[in-house]
């Protein structure tokens, strides 16, 4: 059995990993910049992406480690800086193989404001040498609860993307794929997705159908959407990596289904409704 390691466990995506390692016949340990945060019954570990020194500590003795990508979105470069201290890190460790949590079609030309980061750090794990399971996580369902519920209030939902589709993916789907790419350790770029690609038409429809109330969709131009997150008091690092998202949106970047969850977990991934409805009536 090999000995596994999940970075930013005390995170949204890191904790649900957790879970769906519980039963893993692999030893399984848990790193975070602060392991009190860290409810687990694994053993935990210090890995703090900004002090390198604790993440070849960390690493230490593992086989294999999840790369979780970090939140440092607001200033340029760090995120790619932090990445790439971890992939040194588990070289230097030993590590036989990195999963990798990353974006669909990362590759330049993508519109998102992020995507070089997560094409940059697609590069140096390839260049590392190190065996490696890139998982390119489509937009998450419960991203949508960030939008809806003021839609839902106002009846009015506003958007720069409007005829565009995304593959939404459950987070506990995209979590339990890369337990399952950790624990099977396959090579190669998988691009995880849920089993339909929607628009936000059809987003409302679906919660209209939930909870009764009715939105329309208000078309607006990418400064107009913007300009409307900067009003609302966004960061404007927060606004422009929003706005550049429904231009992915727009130029179908996020639309591809794939059957990735289906494949590494043999589990049907969750639908949109399934997961709205469990957030809306919750």
């Amino acid at each position: 059995m090999s000995t596994i390691l999940v970075t930013g466990a005390s995170g949204q995506l890191g904790q649900l990993v957790l879970e769906a390692l519980e039963n893993s016949p692999h030893t399984v340990i848990a790193a975070s910049r602060d392991p009190s945060k860290l409810n687990t019954p694994f053993a935990t570990r210090t890995a703090d992406f900004d002090q390198p020194d604790t993440l070849v500590e960390a690493f230490k003795g593992v086989d294999r480690v999840l790369i979780i990508s970090t939140d440092a979105l607001a200033v340029p470069g760090q995120r790619l800086k932090q990445h790439t201290a971890a992939i040194e890190a588990a070289k230097a460790a030993g590590v036989q193989h990195l999963v990798y949590t990353s974006l669909p079609n990362a590759e330049p030309g993508n519109k998102i404001s992020f995507a070089p980061d997560h094409y940059g750090t697609e590069q140096a794990i390839k260049a590392s040498g190190i065996a490696h399971t890139i998982l390119r996580n489509n937009w998450y369902i419960e991203n949508l609860m960030m939008s809806l519920p003021h839609a839902l209030d106002s009846g009015q939902f506003y958007t720069s993307a409007p005829e565009g589709r995304v593959a939404y993916v459950a987070r506990e789907d995209a979590a339990r794929a890369a337990a399952a790419a950790l624990s099977d350790a396959p090579g190669g770029t998988f691009t995880v997705t849920g089993p339909e690609a929607l628009t936000y038409g059809e987003v409302v429809a679906l919660a209209k159908d939930i909870t009764g109330k009715s939105v329309n969709l208000i078309p607006l131009t990418d400064d107009q959407f913007g300009g409307g997150l900067k009003a609302a008091g966004l960061p404007d690092f927060v606004a422009d990596m929003l706005t550049s998202a429904e231009a992915a949106i727009r130029a179908g970047q996020l639309d591809g289904v794939t059957d990735t969850v289906q494949t590494l977990t043999g589990q049907a991934p969750k639908t949109v409704r399934e997961v709205l409805t469990g957030l809306l009536k919750g």
